[in-house]
C-alpha cells in the first residue's frame, strides 16, 4: 500500500518543509509587527452642549458641534441656569471624526463608549442604582454640504456606577466622581465618512426620569474603529492564504480519492479541518469596502467559531483515533462525549453573539452590558469560556500523553526486529511524536488567544485594564492556524512511494522484506479492517476486545 507522506518522505525532505513552514510562520509573526500598524485606535470626543431654541421639538433637526452650521452653544450648566434654559433644551452634539478628518469603510467597525464628568454636591448626590435615560440619535453623511441622515435613534437606559474617594462634604464640592465607562453604540461597518450623535438627557421628575443622577458637567466619548492600515495588511494575508489552502485541500483529497479503499473518519476529518480553514480566509472582507454590510462582524464570529468547533473537533478525533481500539475505530459515534461538549459550546458562543450583535443589527446603542443580568451573564460566559478553554486544553494535555504511552509500549516489540526496520519504525514514532508535540503547541497558542480576545473585547464594556494585544499576536495566530492546516494536509496524504508486499496487508510489521522469518513482531491486530493513513495509526490502536 501507498503510505503517508509523513511515513515514506526522507528526513532531510521533511527538515526541508518544516524549516520553509517555520520561516513563514516567523514572517506572519514579522507582518503584524513590522509592517502593520496597531489593530486598534481610540479616540477620545468631547460633547459640545448646543441649544434647541425650538418651542416644539423637530425629529429632523440635526445639531452640528462646529462648522458653517453650528449649534448655539453653551459653555457649563451655570450659563445654561443664568440664561433660563432648561435641560430638555440641551443637546450634546458628537461629530465622528473630528474636524478636517474621515471615517473610511477601511475602519471595518465603530464601537462608542460613554463617560459621564459628574460633579458632587451635597445636596444632589449620585443614588444608589441611578438610572441615566438617553434620548440619542445617530446621523451620517458623505460630504460636507448634504443633510444628515437619520441611521438610528433609540432610548436607552445605563446604570451607573460611579465613586467618590474623598469625604463627602461641603468642602469637596466640586470634585468628580470616578465613574466606569459605559458601553454605548456598536456600528458593524463604517460606509459613510461623517457620523453625527445628538444626545438628549430629558428629565421628568414626575417619572423619575434622569433624576438622582448628580450634577452632569460632561458626556465624554471614546469611538474605536479597526485600523485601515492593519485591515490592508490582514486582507492581504487572507487574500493570499485562501488559494494556498485551497490548492492543497483539492490535491489532498484527490489523492484519498485515487486510492482503492475508502477513507478513513482521520482523512475525512481532516477534509473537514481544510474546508473550514478555508471558510475562514476566503476575503469576503472586501465585498464591506463597498457595501454598507453591516452584518460582517457577526458573519466574521460565525466564522470563527465554525472553524474553532472543527479545530477543537480534529484535535480530539486525531488523538482518540490513535487510542481506540480497531472495533472502535472509523466511527464517528464514539467520540460524542468529547464533541459534544465542543459542539455545545461553540453554540453557546452564537446564542452570545446573537444577543449581541444580532441584536445591533438594528439598535446599534442597545448592548447585553447595559443591565445587571446582561453584564453578570456576560462576565459569566467570559469567565466561562476561559476555564472551559483550559480545561480542554489539559484534557488533550492527557489524550496526547495516554498516545505517548501506548507508543512506549508498542515499542517494546521493536528490538526483535532487524536493525534497518527497527530504525525505520523508531523514525516514524519520532516523526509522530514531534507532530503531535506541535499539535499542543498550536493547541495553546488558540487557547492563549482566545482567552485573550474575550478579555481584550470586554475590556471596554466592564472598564478595567485591558491585556495590549499587537497586530503580530494576531497575524502570527492567524498564520499558524493556516500553517497547521497546510501541514497536517500535506504530511497525511498518501504517498506515490510504495514498499514491498511485506506491508500490504496493513496488519503486520515484518523484520526482513519479503521474509516470513522469527521476526514477525504482531504491532496490530489482526481483525480484518480497513487500512489506516499511516503505521503510526495502525501501530498505536489497543486490541480488540473479544
Amino acid at each position: 500500500m501507498a503510505g503517508a507522506i509523513i511515513e515514506n518522505m526522507s528526513t532531510k525532505k521533511l527538515v526541508i518543509v518544516g524549516v520553509i513552514l517555520l520561516l513563514f510562520q516567523a514572517f506572519a509573526f514579522m507582518v503584524g509587527g513590522l509592517i502593520a500598524p496597531s489593530p486598534k485606535i481610540a479616540v477620545h470626543y468631547l460633547a459640545t452642549k448646543c441649544v434647541d431654541t425650538a418651542k416644539h421639538r423637530q425629529e429632523t433637526k440635526w445639531f452640528m458641534p462646529w462648522g458653517p452650521n453650528q449649534c448655539d452653544k453653551i459653555r457649563s450648566f451655570d450659563e445654561a441656569t443664568a440664561k433660563k434654559i432648561e435641560a430638555n433644551n440641551i443637546v450634546f452634539a458628537v461629530h465622528i471624526p473630528l474636524p478636517n478628518k474621515q471615517m473610511s469603510p477601511w475602519f471595518q467597525f465603530m464601537l462608542v463608549i460613554l463617560q459621564f464628568d459628574i460633579a458632587f454636591k451635597v445636596y444632589n448626590q449620585i443614588e444608589d442604582g441611578a438610572m441615566v435615560t438617553i434620548d440619542v440619535g445617530l446621523a451620517y453623511r458623505d460630504d460636507t454640504v448634504s443633510e444628515w441622515t437619520e441611521m438610528a435613534h433609540s432610548f436607552e437606559q445605563r446604570k451607573l456606577s460611579c465613586n467618590f474617594t474623598t469625604a463627602k462634604t461641603f468642602e469637596n464640592e466640586g470634585r468628580y466622581y470616578e465613574c466606569d465607562l459605559l458601553p454605548f453604540m456598536e456600528v458593524g461597518s463604517v460606509a459613510h465618512k461623517y457620523y453625527l450623535l445628538n444626545i438628549r438627557l430629558p428629565v421628568n421628575e414626575r417619572k423619575k426620569v434622569n433624576v438622582g443622577i448628580g450634577e452632569i458637567k460632561d458626556i465624554r466619548l471614546v469611538g474605536i474603529h479597526q485600523n485601515g492600515g492593519f485591515t490592508k495588511v490582514w486582507f492581504a494575508m487572507k487574500t493570499f492564504l485562501t488559494p494556498s489552502i485551497l490548492i492543497i485541500m483539492i490535491w489532498y483529497w484527490r489523492r484519498i480519492t485515487l486510492m482503492s479503499r475508502p477513507p478513513v473518519l482521520l482523512e475525512k476529518v481532516i477534509f473537514a479541518l481544510g474546508i473550514s480553514m478555508t471558510f475562514i480566509n476566503i476575503p469576503v472582507e472586501w465585498f464591506s469596502v463597498g457595501f454598507n454590510w453591516t452584518w460582517m462582524l457577526l458573519f466574521g464570529d460565525i466564522r470563527q467559531g465554525i472553524f474553532y468547533s472543527m479545530l477543537l473537533s480534529f484535535w480530539i478525533i486525531f488523538c482518540g483515533e490513535h487510542l481506540m481500539d480497531q472495533m472502535e475505530r472509523n466511527r464517528f459515534s464514539v467520540y460524542w462525549k468529547q464533541v459534544g461538549p465542543v459542539v455545545f459550546g461553540s453554540f453557546c458562543l452564537f446564542i452570545f453573539d446573537m444577543c449581541e450583535r444580532g441584536v445591533q443589527l438594528t439598535n446599534p446603542f442597545y448592548s447585553i452590558w447595559a443591565s445587571d443580568v446582561g453584564t453578570e451573564l456576560a462576565m459569566a460566559f467570559i469567565i466561562v469560556a476561559g476555564i472551559c478553554a483550559c480545561l480542554y486544553f489539559l484534557f488533550l494535555c492527557f489524550m496526547v500523553f495516554q498516545v505517548f504511552r501506548n507508543i512506549s509500549g508498542k515499542r517494546s516489540s521493536l528490538p526483535a526486529m532487524s536493525k534497518a526496520r527497527r530504525l525505520h519504525y523508531e523514525g516514524l514514532i519520532f516523526r509522530f511524536k514531534f507532530l503531535m508535540l506541535v499539535t499542543l503547541t498550536c493547541a495553546a497558542m488558540t487557547v492563549i488567544f482566545f482567552i485573550i480576545s474575550q478579555v481584550n473585547e470586554g475590556h471596554w464594556h466592564w472598564g478595567e485594564h485591558t491585556v495590549q494585544v499587537n497586530s503580530a499576536f494576531f497575524t502570527g495566530i492567524y498564520g499558524m492556524w493556516n500553517l497547521y492546516v497546510f501541514a497536517i494536509m500535506f504530511l497525511y496524504a498518501p504517498s506515490h512511494k510504495r514498499y514491498g508486499d511485506e506491508q500490504s496487508s496493513g496488519q503486520c510489521i515484518t523484520g526482513d522484506a519479503g521474509a516470513n522469518s522469527g521476526e514477525d513482531i504482531q504491532l496490530t491486530t489482526t481483525i480484518t479492517h480497513v487500512d489506516g493513513p499511516t503505521e503510526i495509526y495502525k501501530m498505536t490502536g489497543k486490541e480488540a476486545q473479544e
